[in-house]
């Protein structure tokens, strides 16, 4: 299969796109506990936002180049392995965590939105970081980019 030369940036855009997720995660949370409820609101559907388009990247560049292969070897490699594990496993419930979430803050159900936060926020902002710390593992610490 031929693969378009953009697909091969898309490994350092997914990246930033975590990496702007993250500042916005912080930035909500920190909203969020000054009381700027709708500075907070926005700010966290914007993180939701990034988080999609992170998605569509995400596999559009496995579907044209599949997996890549870490390059690291011994403790590195298990640190790894144990790091892209968890996040896989936590990657896929930030979708259905986050739109529980915001489903019920949209609402107004305060404090089922309250609760299930206090289990999203730390859930989607280890995926959001450990998807930057993963891309720097694989193409710059212990590997190059296409």
């Amino acid at each position: 299969m031929d693969v378009p030369e953009w697909v091969n940036s898309l490994p350092t855009v997914n990246a930033s796109l975590n990496g702007l997720a993250t500042v916005l995660l912080a930035v909500g949370y920190v909203l969020i506990r000054s009381g700027r409820v709708t500075a907070h609101k926005w700010t966290m559907l914007g993180s939701f936002a990034v988080s999609i388009v992170f998605l569509g990247c995400y596999l559009v560049y496995h579907y044209y180049i599949g997996s890549k292969k870490f390059a690291g070897t011994g403790a590195v490699r298990t640190v790894y392995l144990l790091i892209l594990v968890t996040h896989i496993i936590l990657a896929a419930a930030v979708p259905f965590l986050a739109s529980i979430t915001i489903y019920r803050g949209l609402m107004g159900q305060w404090e089922k939105h309250r609760r299930i936060a206090r289990i999203t926020w730390p859930i989607w902002m280890y995926v959001s970081v450990t998807g930057v710390i993963i891309y720097f593992m694989l193409y710059h610490w212990y590997g190059t980019l296409p």
